[in-house]
């Protein structure tokens, strides 16, 4: 049997402003998210959704999510294969599609910038991201396109 993994958080809603959800415009969408021995991550809704635009919405943390799990299994990758890399940087970008009071992801695409050490590693550097999307265990769970445009340089 396949090893199974559990993940456990704790969301905890601090927008009560005194009228609970007595109505809409009522109480405020902030709450905190927590798990053991992290820091606590500071939340909310998306600014379009009566949100504060200073937290984390659940919507950029998806796109986190994926961005960053494609990340360390690129970098597992690379490290396997005798891929130097020395830097890296994605300028995320999900897109979501508002369907009356509900919505889904429509897309996001991951634009990994690579630096390498050696220009004979370039090529390898940017198939590897390939294999990376496969092994991605956030982007085999969601039902919607991840795609990736990446580009590597030597480093400089």
């Amino acid at each position: 049997m396949a090893p199974s993994h559990t993940y456990a958080i704790t969301t905890t809603w601090t927008g009560n402003r005194g009228e609970g959800t007595s109505h809409y415009r009522a109480y405020g969408r902030d709450h905190d998210l927590a798990a053991e021995g992290r820091p606590m991550l500071p939340a909310s809704a998306d600014p379009v959704f009566r949100g504060d635009p200073t937290r984390w919405n659940p919507e950029l943390l998806l796109v986190a999510a994926l961005s960053d799990c494609h990340l360390l299994s690129y970098l597992h990758l690379c490290a396997i294969h005798g891929v130097v890399v020395t830097a890296y940087r994605d300028e995320a970008v999900g897109v979501m599609e508002q369907i009356g009071d509900g919505g889904r992801f429509t897309e996001v695409v991951l634009r990994p910038t690579v630096a390498v050490a050696e220009e004979s590693m370039i090529a390898a550097a940017n198939s590897l991201h390939h294999e990376a999307h496969e092994n991605c265990f956030i982007a085999s769970s969601v039902n919607f396109p991840v795609r990736t445009e990446p580009t590597a340089h030597l480093a400089s």
